[in-house]
């Protein structure tokens, strides 16, 4: 069998699925805005407790994400919650620049049901060309 690493006591009461992943949801700490869902692994949890930034799971690329690595808009924790089920995180967060999303929004939560159709209820703040230039 093989041995877990190492992983401080708040790790341990986590439950993970089979992929070794958390959902992680991410919140503006002033408006209580949704911004962004994602995953972390074991590290992922550890690096973002330790550094106080957001550090994530990349499920595309299988790697450790740091939020805003490339683009600048960084998550500065202001505190993690665990759900009833242990099973997600609530990140409550500082949003450096207001853009959570890769398509240049506030929020990736920027589309609404209405009428039966997805309508966009938020516009594009910074396009998405100009953050992630040379990619």
């Amino acid at each position: 069998m093989k041995k877990e690493p190492y992983a401080p006591d708040y790790v341990a009461a986590l439950k993970f699925n089979e992929e070794g992943l958390i959902p992680a949801i991410a919140q503006d700490k002033i408006s209580g805005k949704i911004l962004m869902l994602a995953w972390m692994n074991r590290q992922a949890v550890i690096e973002s407790v330790n550094s106080g930034y957001a550090v994530y799971w990349s499920r595309s690329r299988q790697t450790l994400w740091r939020k805003g690595e490339k683009s600048g808009h960084s998550q500065q924790i202001d505190g993690i919650y665990l759900d009833c089920d242990s099973d997600v995180l609530v990140l409550s967060v500082g949003q450096t620049g207001g853009i959570a999303c890769h398509t240049g929004r506030r929020s990736c939560f920027f589309r609404k049901l209405s009428e039966g159709k997805w309508q966009e209820m938020e516009s594009v703040l910074k396009d998405p060309a100009e953050i992630y230039k040379g990619e």
